[in-house]
C-alpha cells in the first residue's frame, strides 16, 4: 500500500534551469570542482521546485543526466560512443535520437551513474519527502542500440543489459535508496506487437534481488521525446499480463489519453498492487487547475480506494517549460488535497 493515502509524487526527469542549459554547451571551461557546484545547484533548483509544490516523493529531477536515458550509454562498454541519427532536419521526432553500433561485448564495470545520483539527492534533500531513485529498464535502455556481432536482435540486448540494470538496482538498495522506479516505458510503446508474458519475465528477473527490500514502481507511458508519443497509446495488449509484474506500484499516463482505460486501475487493486495515475498532461501547455486534478482523482476513486492511489504527472518533466512545471505541480498537490480533506484524510 501507499505510504500515505493519495500520494503525491513525479516520475523522475525535470526541467533543467536554463542556465544549466547553456553551461551544458560549455563544460570543457569549467573545473572539476566548478563542476561539482554546478551540479548540486541544478539538484538543489528540482529539489526546491518539488519541494515547495508540497510533493511527498521527490526525485534529482535527473539534472546530471542527457534525457532520461541517453547519459547511460556513456557508462556503457562495447559500444561506439558515436550515435547514429539516420535523420537530422526537419520536425523533431524520435527518430533524430541516434542510435548506437555495438562493437563488443557490453558491460558497464563502474555501474551506470544512478547510485551517484541517488546519494547526493540524499545529501541535499531536506527531511520530509520521500527520496525516490529511477532507472530504465534493460529492454527500454536496448532501444538505443543496433544489434549486431554476438546479439542478434533487441532480445539478445536486453539480456545483455539485463545484468548490468539488475546491479545498479542492488546498489541502489544497498546505498538505502527506499523507492527505486524501473522505467520500461519501450515495453508500453512496443507491448501491441510482443509478448507481454515475455516482458513480464524479462522485469521479474531484473528486479530479483531487490524485490521485497524497497518500494517498486515502474513507469509505463507512450514516449515524450519533444512532446511526441511513438506507437499505438492503448494498455490493452498489456494486461493482463502485466499484473504480474514484482512492483508494488504500477504507472499509467492517462491525462494525456482523456482517462481512457481508467478502469484498468481497479484491475491494479484487485491485484494488491498500487495505481499511479498521470493526471497532468506533460504534453499541454494548458495548466490544470486544482479544481482540474480533483475531479480526476475523484473519477480515480471510483475504481480503487485512496491507500492504493498516487497521483503524478503523465511522464517526466523535462520536456516542458520549468514555469510550467512549478504551476502543473503545485496544482496537483492542491488539488489531490482538497479530495483528501473532503475524505478526511488530511
Amino acid at each position: 500500500m501507499t505510504a500515505r493515502p493519495l500520494r503525491t509524487t513525479v516520475i523522475g526527469s525535470y526541467p533543467f534551469p536554463g542556465w544549466l542549459e547553456f553551461a551544458s554547451l560549455h563544460l570543457d571551461q569549467f573545473g572539476e570542482a566548478d563542476l561539482e557546484e554546478l551540479y548540486d545547484d541544478a539538484v538543489l533548483a528540482a529539489i526546491h521546485d518539488q519541494s515547495a509544490a508540497g510533493l511527498d516523493a521527490i526525485t534529482d529531477g535527473e539534472q546530471t543526466r542527457f534525457d532520461f536515458n541517453l547519459s547511460f550509454y556513456g557508462k556503457l562498454e562495447g559500444i561506439d560512443p558515436r550515435p547514429v541519427s539516420p535523420r537530422r532536419f526537419g520536425p523533431p521526432a524520435h527518430d533524430q535520437r541516434g542510435k548506437y553500433r555495438i562493437v563488443g561485448d557490453l558491460r558497464a564495470p563502474q555501474g551506470l551513474g544512478a547510485v551517484a545520483e541517488f546519494r547526493r539527492l540524499q545529501r541535499l534533500a531536506p527531511h520530509g519527502p520521500a527520496l525516490k531513485a529511477s532507472v530504465p529498464g534493460p529492454y527500454t535502455l536496448s532501444g538505443r542500440l543496433t544489434p549486431g556481432g554476438p546479439y542478434p536482435d533487441r532480445w539478445a540486448v536486453t539480456e545483455a543489459l539485463l545484468p548490468v540494470v539488475r546491479e545498479e538496482l542492488r546498489q541502489l538498495a544497498e546505498a538505502g535508496c527506499a523507492e527505486i522506479a524501473i522505467d520500461e516505458p519501450s515495453m508500453s510503446c512496443y507491448g501491441y506487437r510482443e509478448d507481454p508474458n515475455r516482458f513480464v519475465e524479462i522485469f521479474n528477473r531484473t528486479v530479483e534481488p531487490v524485490a521485497g527490500s524497497c518500494r517498486l514502481s515502474t513507469h509505463l507511458c507512450f514516449g515524450n521525446y519533444k512532446g511526441r508519443a511513438v506507437g499505438p497509446r492503448q494498455y490493452a495488449p498489456l494486461f493482463p499480463a502485466f499484473l504480474g509484474l514484482r512492483v508494488d506500484e504500477i504507472h499509467l499516463e492517462m491525462a494525456s489519453r482523456e482517462f481512457a482505460e481508467l478502469e484498468l486501475i481497479g484491475s491494479i487493486a484487485a491485484a494488491g498492487k498500487d495505481a499511479c495515475v498521470g493526471v497532468i498532461d506533460v504534453k499541454s501547455y494548458y495548466i490544470e487547475t486544482p479544481a482540474d486534478v480533483a475531479a480526476r482523482v475523484r473519477r480515480c476513486l471510483r475504481y480503487a480506494g485512496p491507500e492504493q492511489l498516487s497521483f503524478a504527472p503523465d511522464c517526466g518533466l523535462s520536456q516542458t517549460a520549468r514555469w510550467a512545471s512549478r504551476q502543473k505541480l503545485k496544482n496537483m498537490v492542491d488539488g489531490v488535497a482538497a479530495v483528501a480533506r473532503e475524505l478526511g484524510l488530511r
